[in-house]
């Protein structure tokens, strides 16, 4: 684990100091910062595998911090709160995020989830090249299930992690209907709470990546009163 590098952005330095010294003891190398300035720029300076982030911070918030990196890195990002805010969690989520730990929290709860989504991550990052019966095609959708690519048409879309898993399971499962509950245990099985919101978000963002018009979508689509489905004619 030597070649993680994780960056950790709280302005609560007791906090700060927990995270890092636990993430350490995994093996991880961390870069850290007090305030949102700082850890961008950090995070410019450097590549990072995973990042951390609180809510509330001076210079830069959280929000706002997650979504300038969002523009340049696939990596998972976690945000951290003091408040449990359906609100900041939601649009988190919609920027995003890829999870949302409201403090306090179990320390070994925090590292089973971000040792989770590292490793969602490390597989999509891997790079393999395998072209075989693993690509699918669904009209001018593309997807490449070793080699974590998708395209339409011509054009690669960028997924995060959790935004492939979630592709994933949909394609490996089509034109079977699921409710939003049995998305959640599927996608997020290492997240243990389960969240409707979060599914309704993530279907939002990769609409909004996959479908020609995210608002009449071809192949994610909504059964109404039941969950979703995709259409995999």
């Amino acid at each position: 684990m030597k070649d993680i590098r994780i960056l950790v952005v709280d302005d609560a330095e007791e906090i700060l100091n927990l995270l890092i010294k636990y993430l350490e003891r995994e093996g991880y190398k961390v870069d850290s910062a007090l305030d949102g300035q700082e850890g961008l720029q950090l995070f410019r300076r450097n590549k990072y595998h995973l990042i951390i982030l609180d809510v509330m911070m001076p210079k830069i918030d959280g929000i706002e911090l997650c979504k300038r990196m969002r523009n340049e890195t696939n990596a998972p990002i976690v945000m951290l709160t003091a408040k449990d805010d359906e609100i900041d969690k939601v649009l988190g989520l919609r920027i995003g995020a890829d999870d949302y730990i409201t403090k306090p929290f179990s320390m070994t709860e925090f590292i089973a989830r971000i040792n989770a989504h590292l490793r969602r991550y490390l597989v999509l990052s891997s790079g393999l090249n395998n072209q075989d019966d693993s690509t699918l095609a669904f009209g001018n959708l593309k997807i490449d299930l070793k080699s974590y690519t998708v395209y339409r048409g011509s054009k690669e879309i960028k997924l995060t992690a959790k935004e492939f898993e979630l592709l994933r399971f949909f394609v490996n499962n089509p034109n079977q209907v699921f409710t939003k509950a049995q998305i959640f245990k599927n996608v997020w099985d290492d997240t243990y709470i389960e969240d409707d919101n979060t599914v309704m978000v993530y279907i939002r963002r990769l609409r909004k990546k996959i479908e020609q018009n995210p608002n009449k979508p071809k192949f994610i689509q909504t059964v109404w009163g039941i969950g979703y489905k995709f259409i995999g004619e």
